[in-house]
């Protein structure tokens, strides 16, 4: 039986364009070159809270000689989309019913967070955030998912059984590594498929 549930942010609740930042920077780049290595580990160290906003944006904006600080951010904000209300309805009512313990679980860095707050309002961003028991960032707690220490810290902090545990997110890598520890798991696909069909699914009708 079901009686946990851990949300990824991305693609579930708030829509995503995950191309975007690389289309974006890609017009910066000279076509024969790849996008830099060193960049995408500057972004997991920056996801993680081992960077600070501050050299994060310096990283890039070196490499990028035509971008200024504002212009970067602007790029890399260009990720985040809308956030559906049916999907906040849904979300209250999973609260409300009292029949789940609610966490989110998020690879997620200031920059995106700051956006979201701003755009979002406080108003909204805080009735979303509390509608859940624990609100982990991964930035705030130096861990990211894929890796298992990030499941474990969840599991172990929560008090939670993993077979009792159902772990939704969008990206395949991060639910076979959950599933590894025997949690159960929904890969959405964002494309055809919507978390406010979550009760429908087959886990909730054994």
């Amino acid at each position: 039986m079901i009686k946990n549930l851990i949300f990824d942010f991305g693609d579930v609740f708030i829509n995503l364009d995950k191309q975007a930042i690389y289309k974006a920077l890609k017009f910066y780049q000279s076509k024969h070159k790849d996008f830099p290595l060193h960049l995408m580990i500057a972004s997991q160290r920056y996801e993680v809270g081992e960077l600070s906003t501050e050299k994060f944006v310096q990283n890039f904006v070196d490499n990028f000689h035509l971008l200024s600080n504002d212009e970067f951010i602007t790029i890399w904000n260009s990720i985040l989309l809308d956030f559906p209300t049916h999907r906040m309805t849904f979300l209250k009512y999973l609260k409300d019913s009292e029949n789940y313990r609610l966490f989110l679980l998020s690879n997620t860095n200031e920059l995106h967070i700051s956006w979201i707050k701003e755009n979002w309002g406080s108003t909204l961003y805080t009735d979303f955030k509390n509608q859940f028991e624990q609100f982990y960032l991964s930035h705030e707690i130096g861990m990211r998912k894929p890796n298992a220490d990030i499941y474990e810290f969840v599991l172990n902090e929560n008090k939670l059984k993993a077979q009792e545990t159902l772990f939704i997110d969008d990206t395949s890598e991060n639910t076979k590594a959950a599933q590894k520890l025997g949690i159960q798991v929904w890969n959405i696909n964002p494309e055809r498929e919507d978390v406010s069909e979550l009760l429908n699914r087959k886990e909730f009708n054994r």
